[in-house]
């Protein structure tokens, strides 16, 4: 009986130290959650997480929308919209991804756009002031070189490439998502790769109607969602698109859309700035540690991007084998462990030495 009766209390001290643990992971868990979400203390309690940030310009002064999502003072992500002129409405879908992993990260409208200052002088639309405006943001925001991730997608990726260019010292990582360092290289991809996969016909009205600089067309416009957005913007059935989309395109600032990528929904057309735009030659520059997202349906050549991480110091490359453009959408299933796994192995020291 005193055997059994010892043998019992070792099990139950077991089982309590067990249970202690347990209960101990549990409270430093929760208290993580809670530490995660919490405004205490910070200055954007009043507007949850809303920031008006004021941005010098040659044009005068004005404000740009951001918004913080989490506590995290080892990682903060600014997320870089495309367009030129969209909105941070087409990056919701990191909501469904980021929290969880602890990762804090601010939405950002750039100036244009919907939810900041609509100044109406075209001069503003200009790469380099662009770059500018970020630096502004980052520094109203307290990001430094200790946690500062600058995330760029399509023209976001042209704007982040722009500014590691200039100010990767201020930069922890970088991603460049769905966008080559060359608009020319985009053109030739989109016009003897991709167009030709369109029906015959309908490639053949699409062009009809870019000869004649037609862009506003129904018709033309009709064939380029019907046609060529699901195959390579965001690879879905239009009637089965995110809210967060439908808005995004919605709330798009025309003006700022027009002078930078031209008014053809088919390529880089016209005067617009971004025409010319090229950056190859200049890549090798950038020791930052670098991720680039590719998707095998892209507007953009998965190949070129696979180029972008080997050609900056410090890369690594991430391809979404079922994405398209908007492959936070489209394939999440790769798109997302792949960019959480960068921002973690950066933080933690394991990069570049894991893939």
């Amino acid at each position: 009986m005193r055997l059994i009766f010892s043998l019992m209390v070792v099990v139950a001290m077991g089982m309590s130290c067990n249970t202690s643990t347990e209960t101990s992971e549990k409270e430093t868990q929760t208290q993580e959650t809670v530490d995660y979400w919490s405004f205490e203390g910070r200055d954007d309690q009043f507007s949850g997480g809303i920031k008006m940030i004021p941005i010098e310009t040659p044009k005068g002064n004005f404000k740009v929308w951001t918004k913080r999502v989490g506590n995290n003072p080892k990682i903060k992500v600014l997320l870089l919209h495309g367009g030129p002129g969209m909105t941070h409405e087409i990056y919701e879908s990191f909501d469904g991804f980021f929290p969880q992993e602890g990762i804090e990260y601010y939405y950002y409208d750039q100036l244009g756009s919907y939810y900041s200052d609509q100044p109406k002088d075209l001069s503003l639309w200009e790469t380099s002031r662009f770059v500018e405006e970020v630096e502004q943001v980052r520094k109203a925001l307290g990001l430094t070189s200790d946690n500062f991730y600058l995330f760029g997608q399509s023209w976001g990726g042209i704007l982040a490439m722009e500014y590691a260019l200039k100010y990767q010292k201020n930069l922890k990582g970088l991603i460049i998502s769905n966008m080559v360092p060359s608009i020319p290289d985009y053109m030739k991809y989109n016009e003897e790769v991709l167009a030709p996969q369109l029906p015959e016909e309908v490639l053949a009205t699409i062009m009809k109607y870019e000869e004649a600089e037609d862009y506003g067309n129904e018709e033309y416009l009709g064939l380029i969602v019907e046609h060529y957005y699901p195959k390579h913007v965001i690879r879905m059935p239009v009637e089965e698109w995110p809210n967060s989309i439908n808005r995004g395109f919605n709330h798009l600032n025309p003006d700022v859309y027009v002078t930078m990528q031209g008014p053809s929904e088919f390529g880089v057309k016209g005067d617009a700035t971004l025409k010319y735009w090229d950056v190859k030659d200049r890549l090798k520059e950038i020791s930052t540690p670098t991720l680039s997202i590719g998707a095998q349906y892209d507007t953009m050549d998965p190949k070129q991007m696979e180029w972008v991480a080997n050609e900056v110091q410090n890369g690594r490359y991430l391809h979404c084998p079922n994405g398209s453009h908007l492959s936070q959408y489209d394939d999440q299933e790769h798109f997302f462990p792949g960019l959480i796994t960068f921002i973690k192995d950066v933080a933690e020291g394991r990069f570049p030495s894991t893939q």
